[in-house]
């Protein structure tokens, strides 16, 4: 996967993502120690901006460090589904970041709390591997890998993760809703995520193939549809009551999940061009292409 075949795909699903105003230009900075007198809030993407792939952003530990210390709230806002909030904080902890188990949203998590729209005893095939522990999100989960037979069985699909997902399994996944039309709910919308070496195809590329091919509208949870930044705006309220939203950053290192979602949801937003899907390349061009314009660009967290 290249940046510019991601960029092209994204480009080609706009018509199932949020709508948006943005700022007729951006503001470029250094990094986000520059914009600390312009934000009370700071909601960060996980990949690309604090992480890539399981290594920390050379300086961006300190960096959050700083802006904790100076009373800013730090959140994190991440479509990672693999694991919860807590596995999540782990993580970041690991990596020398300090983050309140409260202040991290997972998309995993945002789609947990929407099981309740189905039956308890409702049978999920989930697109997931032996550790994302898909028993915690219902009584009845079925890990999908290559028996043709179960991806018939099950009543729904959940896609959580790709790692270990295939192109033959995306097909026996594809031909089985074909014949029979089923839910399908997917825990992290992003189509890619930068690793240390490379772009990986994430869950929500998998969702759009599905959609194309067989006509069904996927449930998304992540950015940046609505309901992961209601649920990271509920826990700003509760911190920081009358929060306005010019003052809430979003931080991201794409331009169609993080900077979209994040105008949509009302909150000023911050590129990060250096360390994700942009790395390498001169980003004028993908924002004229797009029309979506964060109100800053800066080089690195």
């Amino acid at each position: 996967m290249s940046t510019d075949r991601a960029f092209a795909r994204y480009e080609a699903v706009r018509k199932s993502l949020p709508k948006a105003q943005f700022p007729s230009n951006s503001i470029e900075a250094e990094n986000l120690g520059a914009l600390a007198k312009e934000f009370d809030v700071f909601v960060l993407d996980a990949f690309g901006v604090i992480n890539v792939g399981n290594t920390a952003i050379p300086g961006a530990p300190e960096r959050i460090a700083a802006l904790q210390a100076m009373e800013k709230e730090t959140y994190v806002l991440t479509n990672g589904a693999s694991f919860n909030a807590a596995a999540a904080r782990a993580k970041y902890t690991r990596l020398g970041y300090s983050f309140d188990a409260s202040r991290i949203v997972a998309s995993r998590d945002v789609l947990a709390s929407h099981m309740s729209d189905f039956a308890p005893d409702f049978k999920w095939g989930f697109m997931a591997f032996t550790e994302s522990k898909i028993e915690e999100l219902c009584a009845n989960p079925h890990l999908l890998e290559d028996d043709p037979a179960l991806y018939d069985r099950v009543e729904g699909f959940i896609l959580l993760s790709s790692i270990g997902w295939s192109r033959p399994r995306q097909e026996l996944l594809v031909r089985s809703l074909q014949k029979n039309k089923r839910p399908v709910l997917v825990g992290n919308p992003d189509l890619v995520a930068p690793l240390e070496a490379s772009l990986s195809f994430e869950p929500g590329f998998f969702a759009h193939d599905i959609a194309d091919r067989t006509g069904i509208e996927p449930r998304f949870f992540g950015k940046p549809f609505a309901n992961a930044f209601e649920e990271v705006a509920r826990r700003i309220e509760r911190d920081r009551p009358g929060m306005p939203g010019h003052r809430i950053a979003m931080v991201g290192d794409t331009l169609h999940t993080d900077i979209l979602g994040g105008a949509a949801a009302g909150f000023r937003t911050v590129l990060v061009t250096d360390h994700g899907l942009f790395k390498g390349h001169e980003i004028a061009p993908y924002i004229a292409e797009s029309q979506i314009v964060p109100d800053f660009i800066v080089r690195t967290t």
